[in-house]
């Protein structure tokens, strides 16, 4: 081969190769595998992917098994947190006199007697299991009662066969029950009543001052929606409504649907109820 032959070889194919590059750069398309899909997983705010964990049912049990165990007592089922709550409730007007028999209402055994310059309040338990109770007297709208030193006592719970006795007012005002309920609970219910403050399920500061519960490691979340709370202000929720969703539900985790109502047959709804999973 000659050397003009060489030389117009190389020229041609520099040319070759300046067309396929250029045809690479702006005409090819290089070929990659499809991206793979995005891994799917929980979607939601915090707050909603906390509430579809909670109003599981495995989450739920497992808080029942794990709470048992804290209380010293046995680990009830979805199905028996399910059950309807024997409920009792007097509202007619009975005056409290010093020296008198005591009254049965509702399964409670209540009297007055005089401590020091005051009157307290006795109230005993006579049904065969534990109850939360809420005992209303005229005293909650009496000024002159105010002034009654609080003794502490528990609020919430009567234990079977156990008795609480509370600062009612100074000595000399009449006094009379207006109202007494009882929801009558079983041992692990008893022990979430037992950590819930007052508050929760709509107690009169009057009553509660003095109270005194049972302290947790964990606080319940104290917070109540403006919905609840205008629906408590109204009467539309009542305090069995909300005794009975407590009964049934750790405080720590769960807080009152502004839907919920107490349950008046058994598994008449979905245990546990969450706002957002009913």
């Amino acid at each position: 081969m000659s050397d003009q032959q060489f030389r117009m070889g190389v020229i041609a194919g520099s040319i070759v190769l300046v067309v396929v590059i250029t045809s690479l750069r702006f005409c090819g398309q290089l070929s990659l595998p499809p991206k793979p899909a995005e891994p799917k997983g929980p979607s939601g705010t915090s707050r909603e992917l906390l509430t579809r964990s909670a109003a599981s049912p495995q989450v739920y049990q497992h808080y029942l098994e794990e709470d048992a165990q804290a209380a010293g007592v046995r680990a009830p089922t979805t199905e028996e947190m399910s059950r309807k709550l024997a409920y009792r409730v007097d509202d007619a007007r009975h005056p409290l006199e010093l020296g008198k028999p005591p009254l049965e209402l509702a399964g409670l055994r209540i009297h007055v007697e005089r401590a020091g310059d005051q009157v307290a309040l006795v109230v005993q338990n006579t049904l065969e299991s534990d109850v939360a109770y809420h005992v209303l007297t005229n005293a909650t709208s009496l000024v002159a009662c105010s002034d009654a030193r609080p003794l502490p006592f528990n609020a919430m719970i009567l234990h079977k066969g156990g008795q609480e006795t509370r600062a009612e007012c100074i000595a000399g005002q009449p006094l009379y029950l207006t109202k007494v309920e009882t929801l009558e609970v079983p041992p692990l219910a008893a022990w979430y009543l037992a950590q819930l403050p007052p508050s929760l399920v709509g107690l009169e500061d009057q009553v509660v001052r003095g109270h005194r519960g049972l302290s947790s490691k964990e606080p319940c979340v104290a917070a109540i929606s403006a919905v609840v709370k205008t629906g408590m202000e109204r009467g539309d929720i009542t305090w069995r409504d909300l005794v009975d969703f407590y009964s049934r539900h750790r405080c720590q985790t769960y807080q009152f649907p502004s839907v919920y109502r107490a349950l008046t047959s058994d598994g008449q709804r979905v245990i546990p109820a969450v706002d957002g999973a009913m």
